[in-house]
């Protein structure tokens, strides 16, 4: 059975790490890191059989913004449209409701995000960023 939660005591840190020091997006981040991360995020957690298989998070005010995050679920699990079922429970969060922009970055998995209303940017160049290394 599939299961996606909001409680972050029931997030498996550990295994949260392990995955993301790995992808190109999180490339070595210690398990302080992930923890601040988490810490700071408003998180999502989704499990089949009570084991976590997936993870994302959202940086959010509530109101005006949010910027989503770390999402992953783990490869032997993909395919099975359980990423879908992580951003729609996201999508339909109570608390997330009224947000008005949602930002994110991918360079892989447009066609996911497309299916929930993400589109590319109608003025990229309004955007500045800033990458400290």
């Amino acid at each position: 059975m599939i299961t996606v939660s909001t409680d972050k005591n029931k997030l498996d840190v550990p295994f949260i790490q392990k995955f993301l020091k790995n992808v190109y997006w999180a490339a070595g981040r210690t398990m302080q890191e992930i923890q601040t991360t988490i810490d700071h995020s408003f998180c999502f957690g989704i499990y089949l059989d009570e084991q976590q298989i997936g993870f994302a998070r959202v940086i959010t005010d509530y109101v005006v913004f949010a910027y989503l995050m770390d999402v992953f679920i783990t490869e032997e699990h993909r395919g099975k449209g359980y990423s879908s079922i992580l951003i729609e429970n996201m999508m339909n969060e109570p608390k997330l409701k009224n947000i008005k922009i949602w930002r994110l970055a991918t360079s892989d998995a447009h066609f996911l995000y497309r299916k929930f209303g993400f589109h590319e940017l109608a003025n990229p160049e309004k955007l500045m960023e800033k990458i400290i290394k």
